[in-house]
């Protein structure tokens, strides 16, 4: 209670927010529905100093890394409060999306940082259900609703759209890539083809400040005393039943296929 006390001087209090987990809609995931009282939270409660987010994440949904993103620069920019990011095992795609809505990046030596790109995926059916003799039927008002369909044969058409819809995705992450890092950032060829860079080595192409962990590193910023206010989600008990239980089954298989892209 003592910070709210005029006249009385208190230590820095510094928010932090772990964002932990693949970037997707759903209860399980991160979205911008589920962490935006977090972060809020963290910008107004208790007159913080500067927030401070934990970033641990193989990326996902374009869009609410975009949501979560804005989210925190909005409120850094209204509040006049500093973010500084601490990556932990991975930030890649849509997981540095998120890093780089801080003012700076901090890795461990191993974490892992960069995939700058956009990946669709899929299976195509049509040979499966032509040997089984199965007829896929499909009627459509447009040429294009049918698109990319699993159950009929690849086109050219169909390709030549989906890669339209994908660089302009990587577009606009390349572009807020390059207006948070500006002139940090090395002129290195491979920067934005979905690389990933180790610790230290993603320090030297500018996808990050440096490596530093979080406690020492706000010590250093903003002195010993410095007072770190924890936020992370909480899970109701009745979430855990019926479909929900499933649905968070299957969601765990996927983010941990997610974690495994990076070796982790």
């Amino acid at each position: 209670m003592l910070h709210r006390i005029p006249f009385i001087k208190t230590p820095p209090r510094v928010s932090v927010v772990r964002l932990t987990g693949m970037i997707a809609n759903g209860s399980r995931a991160l979205n911008d529905q589920n962490v935006a009282p977090l972060i809020e939270a963290a910008f107004t409660k208790g007159k913080p100093t500067a927030v401070a987010l934990v970033i641990n994440s193989p990326g996902g949904s374009p869009v609410q890394s975009s949501l979560i993103g804005a989210r925190i620069r909005r409120l850094s920019e209204e509040k006049g409060i500093p973010v500084h990011a601490f990556v932990e095992d991975v930030a890649a795609s849509g997981g540095y999306w998120l890093a780089c809505a801080a003012d700076d990046i901090w890795v461990d030596n191993c974490s892992v940082v960069g995939s700058i790109g956009v990946i669709s995926a899929g299976f195509g059916a049509h040979v499966f259900l032509s040997r089984q003799g199965i007829e896929r039927r499909v009627h459509t008002a447009g040429k294009s609703k049918s698109m990319m369909d699993p159950f009929k044969p690849e086109t050219p058409e169909d390709v030549a759209r989906l890669d339209s819809i994908l660089n302009q995705i990587h577009g606009s992450f390349i572009d807020h890539v390059k207006s948070r890092r500006g002139a940090k950032l090395a002129d290195n060829p491979d920067l934005f083809t979905g690389e990933v860079w180790i610790g230290p080595r993603a320090a030297e192409v500018g996808l990050v400040d440096g490596v530093g962990h979080l406690r020492p590193k706000l010590k250093e910023i903003y002195g010993q005393k410095v007072k770190l206010i924890p936020y992370s989600r909480r899970r109701g008990l009745f979430g855990r039943f019926g479909a929900e239980l499933a649905s968070d089954a299957l969601a765990g298989i996927e983010e941990r296929a997610a974690f495994a892209r990076f070796g982790l």
